[in-house]
């Protein structure tokens, strides 16, 4: 009984040393002559982890995100925070561009 107990285990032991080599092996390369990829501007921000942007960040658009951080906003309050706050900014950044009025005398 103990000889068979012994041999099962050598067995087990070896079985998964092969399945841990066999799963170290690297996946087989797609061939070079495979169809070309899209741009990589074009590229889906599916792969984005969870809570980054999925459009390019805006200035603003960072600024805002901070200022809901420090508040530890979350949900649809955030959502509306930063919403409200890009468009006080980018109405602010207007106006400082905008040449002042002339005088009329």
């Amino acid at each position: 009984m103990q000889r068979l107990v012994s041999r099962i285990s050598i067995g087990a032991a070896a079985l998964l040393l092969s399945a841990s080599l066999a799963l170290a092996q690297s996946a087989p390369q797609a061939p070079a002559a495979a169809a070309p990829k899209a741009p990589a501007a074009a590229a889906p921000a599916a792969t984005a982890p969870k809570g980054v942007p999925k459009k390019a960040s805006t200035p603003e658009g960072i600024e805002c995100s901070k200022q809901a951080d420090e508040k530890k906003l979350h949900g649809k309050e955030r959502k509306t925070f930063r919403a409200k706050c890009v468009r006080d900014l980018k109405k602010a950044a207007a106006a400082a561009k905008a040449p002042p009025a002339a005088k009329k005398n």
